[in-house]
């Protein structure tokens, strides 16, 4: 019944889709592309960038992400300090961030060691306290938001004046990979309600965590979000777009997990439509 639900609504998600490309697709915020970060202006390479990644279960993926992440940085020649938020892993992610902070440097590596596994939002509003820097890069450290995508969402951030760039799957040039055929249809089916129901400014991809950030509009928002799961970033969304903030897009492919399991269940679902609702009653 409700692959059926998601299979009707992603039909109507295509459409729209198909039927917006040409205009969605000559965006500058969508197309911009940075190579070998020669794109950027120059007044981001003295700028900290705060990397936050919230961790449960992730000893696997941490070392990985942390590497990728240091040349990534490395390449472009920007600053940059990754803050792991750790919620008592028991697989003892927190002492690979240890470990890693040794081998990094603590310029480099912060680390918030939290008692329970306490949400998403609070993680990020921990990482946030303690970083330090005036842009912030929210993105999840299962290796599903690859970081070579950042330069890209810098540059468009310095060209288009935008408070938010969020990676996008659902532009040209973004995709999924290694999701099986309910995964995909479930995310669509997603977004084209949020699309639908919700005052979002024309964004493509509400559940997606992987977001560029100007310090000062997180700081405003978070306070704010009452969501939790996939529909605290769809909440982030909409607030920023009713609080007049804008919104660039940097289409990105979305890897599935390798290391771990999935967090997505029926839980989150239900949550994500109860979410829903509540926001489109209540904004």
């Amino acid at each position: 019944m409700y692959l059926s639900f998601f299979v009707i609504i992603c039909v109507f998600f295509l459409i729209v889709v198909k039927s917006t490309q040409a205009t969605i697709y000559k965006s500058p915020a969508a197309s911009t592309v940075c190579e070998e970060g020669a794109c950027l202006a120059t007044n981001s390479s003295n700028m900290l960038y705060s990397i936050i990644l919230p961790t449960y279960n992730e000893r696997d993926n941490l070392p990985i992400i942390t590497q990728l992440i240091h040349d990534t940085f490395a390449d472009t020649k920007l600053n940059y300090e990754i803050v792991v938020v750790d919620d008592n892993s028991p697989d003892l992610t927190l002492e690979v961030a240890q470990s890693l902070q040794s081998i990094f440097g603590k310029d480099h590596i912060k680390i918030v060691s939290r008692a329970a596994k306490l949400g998403l939002g609070s993680a990020y509003s921990a990482g946030l306290k303690a970083s330090s820097g005036k842009r912030i890069i929210l993105m999840d450290a299962d290796l599903s938001h690859h970081p070579k995508f950042i330069p890209d969402m810098i540059a468009v951030m310095e060209t288009r004046k935008v408070d938010i760039v969020s990676g996008t799957r659902y532009r040209k040039g973004g995709g999924v990979a290694g999701w099986d055929t309910y995964r995909k249809l479930t995310s669509c089916g997603a977004n084209f309600l949020a699309k639908f129901l919700l005052a979002t400014g024309g964004a493509s991809d509400l559940t997606g965590s992987f977001r560029l950030y100007e310090r000062s509009a997180l700081e405003a928002i978070l306070p704010r979000i009452r969501q939790k799961g996939y529909a605290f970033q769809m909440e982030i969304v909409v607030r920023a777009h009713k609080s007049g903030m804008k919104i660039g897009e940097v289409p990105i492919t979305f890897v599935d997990r390798i290391y771990g399991e999935s967090k997505l269940g029926a839980n989150e679902i239900v949550m994500y439509l109860k979410g829903l609702l509540q926001l489109f009653f209540t904004t």
